[in-house]
């Protein structure tokens, strides 16, 4: 368990409490209902999932950033309802999906939320890094003891900030496969339906022996390590917009055919017709999608094939519990987590035709998710939950408590996915 990991790392630096700040909120839940007195402040950074309910033994203590529009405005507000002790700071003007690069962007707005922790003893850590219980963290600076877990899927994570940060905190800066965007990427890969459907996409893309292929958007790189299975003797170039996934990436994937490079789906850095093939999973709802479409299309050599999943906030998610119909209408609407010029529906579709392929194979595909305790399932539920009332909530988790016991707790989601081919005799990319 995550919370048995942290209190590890607590011990192992002999702390006997510090302050925590995060994203995602899951990450940290079983810490504070488990041991609130081991956590002076906590800060939730433009949290785009939160269950309020393990938050209340620390509500008074509790800061919450988050946009003044968007996802981070809707959780942050559900939760000043369900903890009216919370201090919610708004980051005026600013919409902050879950990919936001909030740090960088806001800087001196979170630097003020976190110089307002309440005070706590200094602490004299080395400087250096160093791993334990499966996470990895690096001690800067001197002063109370700020532990800082990664984001989801922001590019600079908390590094515009740490000069600063560490001139005021003992920093504690963690990583490793068992937290944040990493942890969730790894665990919706492991998912045997998951798998099945990216096999489905290989599949079309008549991905094989000796191939070269790209991956646009390879997050901590569970599929590509998945797929060296497949190439046998064939390469996969790995890109990410975002470094910090880029370097736990390569360290999970040492060893195999697999070499990551930084690089945005919006403007590759690659010739054009270099790849046999190129996949990307969802990524285009967080970027130009068309213009990323014509990228995939630049680089590919004629004849080869380009194959796209996205979310599917069009389609309806399902959970496998016994509930009100009041309350299933409510956590059957997905997330909707779309940037305003990706695509997170059935218009990838037409955008794949305009952008130049053909032999489309379209098929939305549903993935099963059953691990209550994987971090996965955590961000999923903590969204449908915070869509409830303080009652429906123990409604809801009286459900899943019973379906648990039974052996049939799972949630179905909803994706589209294409493959398509560029034409054998066109050599350059679409233009706008």
């Amino acid at each position: 368990m995550t919370h048995d990991r942290l209190l590890a790392l607590w011990d192992h630096l002999g702390l006997d409490a510090a302050h925590v700040a995060t994203q995602m909120a899951g990450d940290i839940a079983g810490l504070v209902r488990a041991a609130p007195e081991r956590v002076g402040g906590v800060v939730l950074c433009a949290a785009s999932r939160l269950d309020p309910e393990p938050f209340a033994g620390v509500a008074d203590r509790l800061w919450i950033i988050a946009g003044s529009a968007g996802m981070t405005a809707e959780v942050a507000g559900a939760a000043a309802v369900r903890l009216p002790a919370v201090r919610h700071r708004v980051l005026t003007g600013y919409d902050a999906p879950g990919w936001a690069d909030v740090v960088a962007e806001r800087t001196a707005e979170i630097l003020a939320v976190l110089d307002a922790l309440p005070p706590l003893p200094p602490v004299s850590l080395r400087s250096g890094t160093g791993s334990v219980a499966g996470i990895s963290y690096a001690v800067r600076g001197e002063g109370p003891p700020l532990v800082l877990l990664p984001f989801f899927l922001a590019p600079s994570q908390w590094e515009p900030a740490l000069d600063e940060l560490s001139r005021r905190f003992t920093t504690i800066v963690l990583g490793g496969r068992y937290l944040g965007g990493v942890a969730a990427l790894e665990d919706r890969a492991s998912g045997h339906s998951y798998r099945t459907m990216a096999g489905s996409l290989w599949d079309a893309m008549a991905i094989g022996t000796g191939d070269t292929v790209l991956d646009v958007g390879c997050g901590s790189g569970a599929l590509d390590r998945l797929l060296t299975r497949r190439l046998n003797g064939g390469r996969i170039v790995a890109t990410d917009l975002n470094r910090f996934l880029l370097k736990e990436a390569a360290l999970l994937a040492d060893g195999l055919p697999v070499s990551f490079q930084q690089a945005n789906a919006e403007s590759l850095p690659f010739p054009d017709a270099s790849f046999d093939a190129a996949f990307t999973i969802t990524v285009l709802e967080e970027c130009d999608a068309d213009r990323a479409l014509r990228e995939l299309y630049r680089v590919v050599k004629p004849g080869g094939r380009v194959g796209v999943i996205v979310r599917a906030i069009d389609l309806p998610q399902w959970w496998n519990l016994d509930l009100p119909e009041a309350i299933r209408q409510k956590t059957a609407i997905p997330p909707q987590s779309v940037g305003r010029t990706g695509v997170a529906d059935a218009s990838l579709y037409p955008r794949m035709r305009r952008a130049g392929f053909q032999a489309l194979q379209c098929f939305p595909s549903l993935v099963t998710f059953d691990n209550p305790d994987g971090p996965i399932w955590r961000y999923r539920e903590d969204h449908a939950v915070s869509q409830l009332t303080q009652q429906e909530a123990a409604v809801w988790r009286d459900a899943a408590a019973a379906a648990r016991r039974d052996g049939l707790l799972f949630m179905a989601n909803p994706l589209h996915c294409a493959a398509g081919t560029k034409p054998k005799g066109d050599i350059h990319a679409v233009t706008a």
